[in-house]
């Protein structure tokens, strides 16, 4: 057992998945993740920018639950970067996990979707890719900084028919109306912790935890207030404690009008899963591939 996280965050991880399973998770925070990254099929053909990167002797690996991600076995992001795919557009660096919630959500066209923490806007631009810019896609952002970043990539991307706000999400108001959101909401990270950062102890740090789960079911709330009957949406973190988790799901299943729609863990084939609290939902475990991440579907009923 390491003893490079903050005690009390491997307490926590003992007391909820067990010794055996908090030493594979402080195995997954040990590994140099693999770079991933998203076509964008709004700019350009899947073949093609496989026939770059081969041309380019960059060797990459496919992912069965999504044609647009790639796994590149053998150069760092910076080798990417300086790509002209890249700079213009056509591939997307993004973590296999963050891709999840997205192709969870299901979006379609002409569908009215919030995404309501959207920067850097990697999750906003796959709505659009995933809906071939048909769906009206308003995308939320409260830090003006990080407002500007989503619109440059929004905008690097090609996708059209977004509204960017820059607002807390949590202050959106009630005549607002959605087919579909996004709720990606911010958290403590646990998911994506690295061993090797000396300030661990300083960042992480139960306050952290305890105010991130705060501002979820704020966050939620607000998502089940507007979404409309009927509908869905889909709440995620970058998180695999439950009280980020499970528990805020838990908690709005019991005191909103909505059901959990269970996630067919099936269809992504290959991702290692840690145990999750909530029948339905799913915990990606942190691993060279995948950042530790959660992922639920709930419908307002």
């Amino acid at each position: 057992m390491s003893n490079k996280i903050p005690d009390f965050l491997l307490q926590k991880l003992i007391k909820q998945y067990g010794k055996e399973v908090t030493n594979n998770i402080i195995e997954g925070y040990s590994v140099n993740r693999k770079v991933t990254l998203r076509i964008n099929t709004l700019k350009t053909e899947i073949d093609k920018i496989k026939e770059i990167l081969t041309n380019s002797n960059i060797k990459f690996e496919e992912v069965n639950w999504s044609r647009e991600a790639l796994i590149i076995e053998n150069v760092d992001e910076n080798e990417i970067r300086k790509l002209s795919i890249y700079e213009n557009g056509e591939v997307y660096l993004q973590s296999l996990s963050s891709m999840l919630p997205a192709i969870i959500l299901n979006p379609e066209s002409d569908e009215n979707i919030l995404d309501m923490a959207a920067a850097p806007g990697g999750k906003t631009t796959q709505i659009s890719a995933l809906t071939e810019n048909k769906a009206l896609i308003t995308a939320c952002e409260k830090n003006k900084i990080r407002a500007e970043r989503l619109k440059y990539n929004i905008d690097k991307q090609g996708a059209i028919g977004i509204n960017i706000l820059t607002q807390d999400a949590r202050n959106l108001d009630s005549y607002f109306s959605f087919d579909k959101i996004l709720l990606d909401a911010p958290c403590s990270g646990s998911g994506t912790i690295s061993i090797e950062n000396d300030k661990l102890e300083k960042i992480f740090t139960e306050e952290l935890i305890n105010r991130s789960t705060k501002t979820q079911y704020e966050l939620l709330k607000k998502a089940v207030s507007i979404l409309k009957f009927e509908h869905e949406m889909v709440y995620s973190t970058c998180s695999i404690l439950e009280e980020e988790n499970e528990k805020n799901i838990e908690k709005i299943l019991k005191n909103s009008n909505v059901e959990l729609v269970p996630i067919d863990e099936k269809i992504f084939d290959g991702i290692t899963l840690l145990p999750a609290k909530l029948k339905g939902t799913i915990v990606v475990a942190p691993s060279e591939l995948y950042e530790g991440f959660f992922i639920a579907k709930i419908k307002k009923i």
